[in-house]
């Protein structure tokens, strides 16, 4: 099988999105948008720097790595519409792997509606893939990071730490309680689009979703809308069976583990009975962590209110290129 075969293979045959004029089968996809604004996202995904087959199986990769940068989408405020997709293929590889990877793809994509409209496909010596996603928001409710004000409430969706959690149990082959929960956490993770399509006519929301970490996440709204945030440890929402872990650990992936793909947020006090109705129409936990302020803390731009003690939590976890 050749790359125009492979390409044949995976292509849609029919198409989800009213918008688009040309799909996969041209030197370029072609698609209308008049009435929202466009939205998009790419990032890159390498063989052991961001998933491993010991982890995760080619289904699983391939839906994760859609979901990622969805996550990116829902936290601009917008709806994904469509994803091309570009990937080296190392020969060590069967052509059946490489359309598991796909599937997982077009599983994730079909739950909201996205079309696959293009990409490549290259020989490698290591398997890369990069994933575009294309999305839109009407015009005025795109989330930015630098609309945080003194008196918001800070927020999350969901629990925290629990995909670190599940690459624990998956690398150390562990056998306790709820394990296939934190193994899904991990490999199937779950944009929370829906949710922030209930928001979408509060005026003023910052979101940013939870790729790197809620210390690192919540440090780039600070930094971006020049305040400072306060978070108290004992509003952290963790799942049930979390405790089983060792301390440290659930404290390092609470706060900086990162690939929750949660949302953390800001609102206005006036608006927060808003963001928890929405979180009970789209059956997604909702959680009060804390407040944005103005006055400077000691220590940097977010602290944590842990045991009656104020600790800086700095833009700590994993960088590339560090």
């Amino acid at each position: 099988m050749d790359e125009f075969d492979f390409i044949n293979k995976i292509k849609q045959n029919t198409y989800h999105q009213s918008g688009l004029i040309k799909g996969v089968g041209d030197d370029a996809a072609v698609f209308r948008q008049t009435s929202e604004d466009i939205v998009t996202a790419v990032d890159m995904f390498v063989e052991g720097v961001h998933f491993s087959k010991k982890t995760m199986d080619a289904h699983h990769i391939g839906y994760k790595v859609l979901a990622v940068n969805v996550s990116d989408i829902a936290a601009m405020g917008a709806t994904p519409r469509y994803y091309l997709v570009s990937i080296a293929c190392p020969d060590s590889y069967s052509h059946t792997y490489y359309e598991q990877i796909f599937r997982g793809m077009r599983d994730f994509a079909s739950t909201y509606k996205m079309d696959l409209i293009g990409g490549d496909t290259v020989s490698g010596k290591e398997l890369a893939i990069s994933v575009t996603v294309i999305g839109t928001v009407h015009a005025g409710k795109e989330r930015y990071r630098d609309q945080a004000a003194p008196g918001d409430i800070v927020f999350v969706t969901g629990t925290l730490g629990d995909s670190q959690a599940g690459f624990y149990i998956l690398m150390n082959q562990l056998d306790g309680r709820d394990m296939d929960y934190f193994i899904k956490k991990h490999q199937l993770p779950e944009p929370r689009v829906h949710f922030v399509k209930s928001i979408k006519n509060i005026k003023r929301l910052v979101l940013n979703d939870i790729s790197d970490g809620l210390a690192s996440e919540t440090n780039e709204i600070a930094e971006s809308s020049n305040v400072s945030i306060k978070l108290i440890n004992a509003y952290l929402p963790v799942s049930q069976h979390y405790n089983q872990f060792p301390y440290h650990l659930q404290r390092k992936w609470m706060l900086y583990g990162g690939e929750d793909f949660e949302l953390v947020g800001t609102v206005s006090k006036d608006d927060w009975e808003k963001v928890k109705i929405a979180g009970t129409e789209t059956n997604t936990k909702v959680t009060k962590i804390g407040n944005v302020t103005n006055q400077k803390v000691a220590g940097g731009n977010v602290v944590l209110v842990e045991n009656n003690k104020v600790v800086p939590l700095y833009k700590e976890g994993y960088r590339h290129l560090k």
